[in-house]
């Protein structure tokens, strides 16, 4: 099992979605990444700053994960558009 890492700047943008259905589906999404590597909906992002990217509906996580230590720290979340990544 992985531990989630939030960054602070992920927490903000997680709190400022719109709905609080939103808000639990990315939730429920990203606690779903205790069990990597068996994860759906997952694509590693090359050339990018963040390693993987995670798809919740229109929202896209962004984290690295850390193998040695067992910890997901996730990034960022943003509303997925063309400046997303």
């Amino acid at each position: 099992m992985y531990e989630i890492d939030w960054t602070r700047k992920a927490l903000k943008q997680l709190m400022k979605l719109d709905s609080r259905q939103d808000r639990d589906a990315v939730y429920g999404a990203v606690d779903g990444l205790t069990a990597w590597p068996d994860c759906r909906n997952i694509k590693a992002l090359s050339g990018h700053e963040y390693s993987y990217r995670l798809r919740v509906g229109r929202f896209r996580v962004l984290f690295d994960v850390h193998e040695a230590v067992k910890v997901i720290a996730i990034q960022e979340v943003r509303k997925r558009d063309e400046r997303t990544y």
